[in-house]
């Protein structure tokens, strides 16, 4: 069973874009002359599929519950050259910050990054040609038409990398889900105990006239990069973040030296990438409303306060945070915009109608790739033009050379498609 609650930052899902309709295969027909001329209409062009990004949505949990989407194939042409109605597109949203990969090669397809960004992925197929197409001054009644293109499913893996202008990072149970819900409008669950957070937790955090994205990041202990604890799922979060707020509690109430946590949070940072441990950090040291917790926050400015702007706060009750935010806001305002993964975008495609390879099977040599899609769609078996439409195809095209080159002798079993043939020179 699926809990409903669960944040889920990566999926497969299947995707197909729409086949092409057929061509028509008719002829014009009056009163007292049948057969005067061909009229087949081409088929419709099959439905693309496209990734909208949607600022609305936050996960990918969606996906869990539907995981194939499959566009509108395109209508068969009609009579009286009428062609056929093209499949309607299939715009599937998405959260921003979405990484769309090819599963089977693992090459990214796109970046959804900003809302309302249409990204094509999946081109449709091409409607057939009607047997008008067909006609020549020698052949004037084609009796057969071109079928539509084909189109093959993809899986596609959706990896989400939340889109935030701070990441708010720290051991469990420092507070930062508290700071996060004193400085913005998001309301993530807050209770005395480690983990409660299970996922990032977005706030727009507004201050005076500025405003930015802060994101809580859950799960960092020592080993975080290693897998321990939640860390090696969520560390990815921050990777597209253009600072760090680093929470750290100076009460030492649970017994830990908040000099040795930033040092083992920064370690496990540098372990996971060298971008994250270069990121711009402050740092809050929180709780320090507890006794005993000044001394510990002496230490920390001693150790730390050359190398890290350092704010002292108390999340609990907002103490020190508009010193925080405007520190965060003066050093947002030197560096860059967060910026999509740098990626040459990539939609799926149908084979090229001019490629084909040769294999064998067992004693016969069979030829596939996109140039036998195309002549099964075009060749009808029965009629002897379309017959002799693809023993051109196959001559003009080198098929015959490269099946000499490749040992292919007279009398040897070719395979094209649905066609087999004994090889002629």
């Amino acid at each position: 069973m699926i809990d409903k609650n669960q944040f889920t930052d990566k999926v497969r899902i299947t995707i197909k874009a729409g086949a092409g309709g057929d061509g028509m295969n008719s002829f014009k027909a009056y009163k007292g002359k049948p057969a005067c001329g061909p009229d087949g209409g081409d088929g419709g062009k099959g439905g693309d599929v496209y990734f909208v990004g949607d600022k609305d949505m936050n996960d990918l949990l969606c996906f869990r519950f539907k995981n194939k989407y499959v566009a509108e194939d395109g209508k068969a042409g009609g009579t009286n050259l009428c062609t056929g109605k093209s499949g309607e597109d299939l715009y599937i949203k998405m959260p921003l910050g979405t990484l769309v990969k090819d599963y089977e090669t693992g090459r990214i397809l796109c970046d959804v990054f900003q809302d309302g960004e249409v990204k094509l992925i999946a081109k449709g197929g091409r409607g057939g040609k009607g047997n008008v197409h067909f006609a020549t001054s020698r052949r004037h009644a084609p009796n057969f038409a071109q079928k539509g293109e084909k189109t093959e499913a993809h899986i596609v893996q959706l990896e989400l990398k939340v889109i935030a202008d701070v990441g708010i990072v720290g051991f469990p149970n420092v507070g930062k889900s508290t700071l996060l819900s004193k400085i913005s409008a998001a309301r993530p669950k807050i209770a005395n105990y480690h983990f409660t957070t299970l996922s990032p937790n977005l706030g727009v955090v507004r201050c005076y006239d500025d405003s930015f994205v802060a994101a809580d990041i859950p799960g960092l202990i020592e080993g975080a990069a290693q897998g321990a604890g939640l860390g090696h799922a969520f560390l990815k979060h921050i990777e597209r973040t253009r600072m760090l707020c680093h929470v750290v509690d100076v009460s030492g109430v649970e017994g830990r030296d908040p000099v040795e946590d930033f040092q083992k949070i920064n370690e496990e940072l540098a372990s996971y990438s060298e971008k994250l441990a270069a990121l711009p950090q402050v740092i809050a040291c929180n709780k320090t409303d507890i006794f005993g917790a000044d001394k510990n926050y002496e230490r920390f400015v001693k150790a730390y306060g050359k190398d890290y702007p350092i704010f002292p706060i108390s999340a609990v009750d907002g103490g020190g945070t508009d010193e925080l935010l405007r520190g965060i806001v003066e050093i947002l305002k030197t560096l860059p915009p967060v910026e999509p993964v740098p990626v040459e975008e990539y939609a799926f495609e149908n084979e090229s109608e001019t490629s084909f390879e040769i294999g064998r099977d067992g004693d016969a040599f069979v030829v596939t790739g996109g140039l036998v899609d195309m002549l099964c769609r075009n060749v009808v078996l029965s009629d002897p033009d379309s017959m002799s439409y693809f023993q051109k195809v196959l001559r003009d095209r080198g098929v015959i050379k490269k099946l000499s080159e490749r040992g292919c002798k007279e009398g040897d079993t070719v395979v094209v498609g649905d066609v087999e043939f004994d090889f002629v020179l």
